[in-house]
């Protein structure tokens, strides 16, 4: 899904070469980060039939603080912002919560 350069027709050839490079690794990346969310949240929705099933509560505060310090750290270690690491984790984090509650409700009303 490269963008088109035919917006810039002025540009010299070699400049938008080196854009449409970029933006295909950036393309490539995004596929990367789709299947790798993907993956986890076939894990996550393991851990949400699990904790159904043993009754236990589909948030776990002190796990998440744990992982968002952790994300945090290696956002720092990687030079991400730290705190854009901690919004998209919590983003995630409250979809898994939201899989959780809805597979504790299946699992209670017989519908899982």
């Amino acid at each position: 899904m490269t963008t088109s350069n035919a917006a810039t027709p002025d540009a010299d050839p070699a400049v938008l070469d080196e854009l449409t490079r970029l933006r295909d690794s950036i393309d490539n990346i995004d596929a990367a980060v789709v299947h790798m969310l993907a993956e986890r949240f076939k894990c996550t929705q393991q851990v949400g039939r699990l904790k159904a099933e043993h009754r236990l509560p589909p948030a776990d505060p002190g796990r998440e603080a744990r992982q968002i310090a952790r994300l945090r750290a290696l956002a720092e270690s990687a030079k991400l912002d730290p705190a854009f690491a901690e919004k998209f984790l919590t983003f995630i984090i409250a979809e898994v919560i939201r899989h959780h509650e809805r597979i504790a409700d299946d699992t209670a009303n017989g519908t899982a």
